[in-house]
């Protein structure tokens, strides 16, 4: 049975992922009007992976007897003044989101709920992967700078990305 203090943090972090897709979708939007189909796609990629993250974290809670409670997700921001500006956001989102898992992960060792923290572990590894790919945007679209044909490129790039649902059990 999951402790009632560990359910209400969970909920609270499905909302915070559902949050994330939803910021993800809106910077695709953001993409899409600037021109950048590549762009548009490598962060539908992502929403794809926040929705799978929060989709973890609904499933786990009810595989240990607890309730989901679904709460109002906050609007997100809509526009961003570059491409640069957007990667620059997601990395800072990512972080933040960090910080909240290992808030989770804290509470569960508080709680003596190896169960959970074992579970957590899964997003402690992928929050490591989270910023690191999000940081190599960063970096990459800095060094295109206000080239177009960087830019360009980079779009190229972008629009390579394909979702990879994670295996089953991991």
């Amino acid at each position: 049975m999951l402790d009632k203090k560990m359910e209400k943090a969970i909920n609270k972090q499905i909302n915070a992922e559902l949050y994330s897709a939803y910021l993800y979708l809106a910077m695709a939007a953001d993409f899409a009007a600037k021109g950048l189909a590549g762009g548009r796609n490598w962060m539908n990629v992502q929403y794809q992976e926040e929705v799978v993250h929060a989709m973890k974290m609904y499933d786990y809670v009810i595989e240990r007897g607890g309730r989901v409670t679904l709460t109002a997700i906050a609007a997100p921001q809509t526009e961003w003044e570059s491409a640069q500006a957007i990667f620059e956001n997601a990395l800072k989102h990512e972080q933040k989101v960090t910080g909240l898992v290992n808030r989770l992960v804290d509470l569960a060792i508080e709680l003596k709920d190896h169960a959970t923290n074992q579970f957590l572990q899964w997003f402690v590894a992928e929050q490591v992967e989270e910023e690191a790919t999000a940081q190599d945007q960063v970096d990459k679209v800095k060094v295109a700078g206000e080239s177009p044909g960087g830019l360009y490129m980079l779009d190229k790039e972008w629009a390579a990305r394909v979702f990879t649902p994670p295996v089953a059990g991991a």
